[in-house]
């Protein structure tokens, strides 16, 4: 389960803004941020199945993957999730060219979301019409595990503390910590009916898990301002939310196309 929200032409500094964290189970194998000797990109990295769930790669592209959440979920065998954020940060296609053709071989993986984004523009895949790209309008926009900004309490006030950063230009990064790391457990009354029992939907509505074995794995800041050049930013967590490493890259380590 994952949390993000990002800000597209709303910061004077920044063409894009995007924030998030990876909620895992602990034992899965991840390396930590880093640029990828196979792949020009800078992510994080699922040891298990390689892919990744959110990166940047050159010329400031940037690309996050969420799974859907849903109780009665069956066993998928297809191929992984993670691999539809590296396809676009190692190709050269535009990000709603790009969402485009995902879409068209959207039902081959499990249900996901996928924003894609460039210099010029922001591009999601996902529900409820998985089999259509829908190029975004410049603002703020959240996702979890649900469809693009659906009303759940985090993804809400993810997306308060993004607009509010960014509408008054700020270039201090605590706030957008600080919201990340935000523990508070929404009201039953806000919670989302994904299919799961009520006590664990109440732990999922915390932007920030703390579990032993499955919580918030890394909380991640990226940054493309508007000549296309990107910084990216991971925060790690071991279990019980134990602090595990920091590390920041920028696109500068890549070599340009």
């Amino acid at each position: 389960m994952c949390l993000v929200a990002f800000a597209c032409n709303r910061h004077p500094r920044w063409r894009l803004v995007m924030v998030g964290n990876r909620d895992e189970f602990h034992p899965r194998p991840t390396a930590a941020l880093a640029a990828w000797p196979d792949a020009p990109v800078l992510a994080g990295r699922d040891l298990r199945a390689g892919g990744t769930w959110m990166g940047l790669g050159r010329n400031g592209r940037v690309a996050v993957v969420t799974n859907l959440r849903d109780g009665s979920a069956q066993p998928f065998t297809g191929p992984s999730r993670g691999d539809l954020p590296i396809q676009f940060l190692t190709g050269n296609t535009d990000a709603l060219s790009h969402a485009q053709a995902v879409a068209q071989i959207a039902d081959q993986y499990a249900p996901f979301n996928l924003i894609v984004a460039d210099t010029h523009t922001c591009a999601h895949i996902g529900p409820p019409a998985s089999g259509r790209a829908t190029q975004l309008t410049d603002g703020v926009h959240g996702i979890s595990n649900g469809p693009l900004d659906a009303p759940w309490p985090k993804t809400r006030r993810l997306c308060t503390v993004l607009e509010d950063w960014a509408r008054s230009a700020q270039t201090d990064l605590q706030p957008l910590w600080q919201a990340l790391a935000d523990e508070r457990i929404a009201d039953d009354a806000d919670l989302p009916h994904t299919g799961i029992d009520l006590a664990l939907e109440r732990r999922l509505s915390a932007a920030f898990v703390r579990g032993t074995d499955y919580g918030t794995r890394a909380c991640t800041v990226i940054l493309v301002d508007h000549a296309g050049h990107g910084s990216i930013f991971e925060r790690r967590f071991g279990p019980g939310g134990v602090f595990a490493g920091e590390t920041v890259l920028h696109d500068s380590t890549l070599a340009s196309t």
